[in-house]
């Protein structure tokens, strides 16, 4: 693997680690914000916590836009910006929309991170380690979801203003990837897919000098020679890459790994775990998630994107049903966390990494970053209605029905996986394209 190719794909995969850092982060505040606040559920729930969740929807929904329109490149830049605002403006919050509208604008850095750093990634990845590279993308969300916990851990008992420096510190790292992204090339194929065939030729002699990069230029303006102006990600052509799009991002958050994520110690609290077992226990969570992440990312050109989804789904249905007979029939302690600890293994090796590898690869290049954000808005709209509904459904159905509920949508992942989903290891962007969009 070129060292340059390496090097630019761990800066575009940082921002990975500042969106699982701002997610996870509020898991060690909200509940001491809703105490300083006295927020009802629903006010702390769809304010408080899912202002943050609606920012990175509408980030996913337009981040297709500047991602095409500007350039992969400088979409990373200002998406570290606007983690930067974020941190330090939630952390001098005194009220609680003032606290939200900071999070929205770190919302909206994440959902941009969704579409843009995978895009790039898989640009700029020879077709044998594209699944891995565009892999260190979901590592460093769930290092950042690690980081998160531990350092909500080492800052829960500093005081009043705990929950400042808990959701201020991510500051630092943001403002150290906004300058690092400065250093890296633009993506070839967005050059490409504009035209500029010289500028992209340099870049592909910078960074893979060894491909055939002929051959390369020669199919993807064959491909742009076959597209139709104006056309987009919805029309009859592009109905099945879709289809693959909207399933997997749907699937991912029905099997409730945001809502554990953010209500973690809530949920290990309602289990019987004292609060401060519940916290620590958090932080073994977050080593589970990254353990099986780095199994995944290393398995993932090896074995496939389809093979680790069946292994990931049935984890899925077997935690997801102990965990709701745990609730159903009152077993306390630590049997809850053990259940939970499977689940985040099945989810980290399965779903966690496969998804923005596996979305960011099956559309054409003049329409990847509409078809990375289509995916990725399906997944955040539903990962700010799920775990905004959590409280709510906790006090009334009760979190036995709501763990049954998403381990019966993961017996219909894994019928996805079985009947409909392709395998993409080790294809070109172009074949896949030709492919899947004949």
């Amino acid at each position: 693997m070129d060292k340059k190719v390496l090097r630019f794909s761990i800066t575009a995969a940082l921002a990975g680690f500042l969106f699982g850092f701002d997610t996870v982060v509020i898991s060690g505040a909200e509940k001491t914000l809703q105490a300083i606040w006295q927020s009802s559920d629903s006010f702390h729930g769809i304010v408080v916590i899912g202002m943050a969740l609606w920012g990175t929807v509408v980030g996913a929904l337009l981040g297709g836009i500047p991602t095409n329109k500007i350039g992969r490149k400088k979409t990373l830049i200002w998406i570290g910006v606007f983690y930067t605002i974020s941190a330090v403006g939630s952390a001098f919050a005194n009220d609680p929309i003032t606290f939200a509208i900071f999070r929205f604008i770190g919302g909206l850095g994440v959902g941009a991170s969704t579409v843009a750093a995978p895009t790039y990634i898989s640009e700029i990845a020879p077709a044998k380690d594209r699944g891995k590279l565009v892999g260190l993308y979901q590592f460093n969300i769930v290092f950042g979801i690690l980081i998160a916990f531990f350092s909500n851990y080492l800052l829960n008992g500093i005081g009043e203003n705990a929950w400042r420096w808990m959701v201020g510190v991510e500051a630092i790292p943001a403002a150290i990837y906004t300058v690092m992204t400065f250093g890296i090339p633009k993506s070839p194929r967005w050059l490409l897919s504009k035209s500029r065939f010289e500028e992209a030729r340099e870049v592909l002699v910078s960074i893979n000098p060894t491909s055939n990069i002929d051959q390369l230029l020669e199919d993807v303006k064959t491909e742009n020679q076959n597209t139709i102006p104006g056309e987009n990600i919805f029309i009859r052509k592009y109905r099945f890459p879709l289809m693959l799009a909207f399933l997997l991002a749907f699937f991912n958050q029905l099997s409730g790994i945001n809502a554990f994520l953010y209500y973690a110690p809530r949920i290990l609290e309602e289990a019987g775990l004292g609060a401060s077992t519940a916290l620590l226990s958090s932080i073994g969570i977050g080593v589970t998630n990254m353990v099986f992440t780095l199994i995944g990312i290393y398995l993932i050109d090896r074995m496939g994107r389809k093979q680790l989804m069946y292994i990931g789904s049935v984890g899925y249905i077997i935690s997801l049903s102990l965990v709701a007979c745990a609730f159903f029939l009152e077993w306390e302690g630590m049997a809850v966390a053990i259940f939970l600890f499977v689940f985040i293994a099945a989810h980290a090796i399965g779903q966690g990494s496969v998804i923005w590898v596996f979305i960011s690869e099956i559309f054409p290049n003049h329409l990847r970053s509409y078809g990375q954000s289509f995916g990725c808005s399906v997944h955040w709209v539903l990962a700010a209605i799920i775990p905004s509904s959590i409280p709510f459904l906790f006090s009334s159905i009760g979190p036995g029905i709501v763990f049954s509920i998403f381990a019966f949508m993961m017996v219909l992942q894994l019928l996805f996986v079985i009947f409909m989903m392709p395998e993409t290891k080790g294809i070109s962007l172009e074949e896949l394209s030709k492919r899947l969009s004949p």
